[in-house]
């Protein structure tokens, strides 16, 4: 398994539901390319199968957080696709003000919280973060 066969899971796993076009979009490929890469995961295993979650079944993730992006030049599309290929990224928002994007992060532990963080700050393009850990949610 490569990383373009581990963008496709991560894509899946944010919208199982997500058609060939929409997924070979968010990855950059042909969809032939997705259609092949898919059937070759399924019949390899690495794909056991595909369900259906209810409300009901969806726990959060223990540690959740935003993540403020600042990117150099008109870099934002490039590293918004990199950010959507990252299975513990959620949502990835563009906006205006001081920040070019923000990344909604959700993982089990504080640690790998922490490794997310650092290799999103590696990435070519970003020049600043800032991050806040979200603590509840109220509705």
């Amino acid at each position: 398994m490569d990383e373009m066969d581990g963008g496709l899971i991560a894509a899946l796993k944010r919208n199982g539901r997500a058609s060939l076009s929409e997924l070979a979009d968010q990855l950059g490929l042909t969809r032939s390319t997705v259609r092949v890469r898919l059937d070759k995961l399924v019949q390899g295993g690495e794909i056991a199968g595909f369900t259906v979650l209810t409300r009901a079944d969806v726990r959060p993730d223990a540690v959740r957080g935003l993540m403020m992006l600042e990117i150099a030049g008109r870099g934002a599309e490039k590293t918004m696709k990199q950010l959507q290929r990252l299975p513990e990224v959620q949502a990835v928002h563009s906006t205006n003000g001081a920040w070019d994007l923000i990344a909604e992060i959700g993982t089990d532990t504080l640690e790998h919280f922490d490794q997310v963080l650092f290799g999103i700050r590696r990435m070519e393009g970003v020049t600043r973060s800032e991050t806040n850990l979200l603590l509840s949610t109220r509705r």
